[in-house]
């Protein structure tokens, strides 16, 4: 028996423990969204070997239709693509039922601000800059789903900030009576910002909290974000601190 313990342990050591790996991400869908028939092949080899359920698109016609159909808990998009770019299907992917909350991000070789500001306009939680190394990419998928488990141990409840109304369990936003749905990442900056109101929230901690520290998103991605919810909610709601950070106010 000792023997056997033994064998165990060692194999966890050696880091033999892909069965048990493939068991975890077996259930979590992945749709790969790219007009590059050497990006899905490479991408979906490096992913499929992690154990996800790996769907593919080569357009974004297609892709929407596979989104609505598959329901995936992450969509990995490419921005220039014929019939319907990356942009455009992200927003309408947004709006589908049943994707509200499915991460969002862009590998694109368009690393431009403007590119950028528009992925995050369409409802995008991050954007990766073409060329990446598998791995790297590998890495950057696994931080991005594990924002699922957090969202699992986030408190459910409703809470009521002057006329706004957050409900977290069904990440509904209602303003004066007004129904507002919000993209994930805009929804859980509002819900950071107003579990304190007037208190100032530092960029970093933002960030983390939003974003997680280890995920790299672009220096302009906060103010991108701030800038929907003053359209949304109200300008006034939403105060800036130079050098600081953010803070709500009622």
């Amino acid at each position: 028996m000792l023997r056997g313990l033994a064998v165990i342990v060692l194999s966890l050591l050696l880091g033999e423990t892909t069965k048990f790996t493939a068991m975890k991400t077996k259930d979590i869908r992945i749709l790969l969204v790219d007009d590059e028939p050497d990006i899905l092949e490479i991408v979906s080899y490096n992913l499929s070997a992690e154990g996800y359920d790996v769907f593919t698109a080569k357009n974004g016609v297609e892709g929407v239709a596979k989104a609505k159909k598959k329901l995936p808990h992450l969509i990995i998009l490419d921005v220039m693509m014929p019939e319907m770019d990356g942009i455009e299907a992200c927003e309408v992917m947004r709006g589908t039922p049943g994707l509200e909350n499915t991460i969002i991000t862009f590998l694109t070789a368009r690393g431009e601000d403007y590119s950028q500001v528009a992925g995050f306009d369409a409802g995008a939680d991050d954007y990766i800059t073409k060329p990446i190394k598998p791995k790297v990419l590998v890495s950057k998928v696994k931080a991005l789903l594990r924002r699922l488990k957090e969202d699992k141990t986030e408190v459910e409840d409703i809470v009521k900030v002057g006329n706004i109304v957050i409900n977290r369990e069904e990440y509904k936003i209602v303003n004066n009576g007004e129904e507002i749905v919000l993209p994930r990442k805009e929804f859980e900056l509002l819900a950071l910002l107003t579990s304190k109101p007037s208190k100032v929230f530092k960029r970093e901690v933002i960030l983390d909290k939003v974003w997680g520290n280890e995920v790299v998103v672009g220096g302009r991605t906060i103010d991108v974000h701030i800038r929907k919810l003053r359209e949304k909610i109200g300008d006034h709601h939403f105060k800036t601190v130079k050098g600081v950070g953010y803070k709500f106010v009622l």
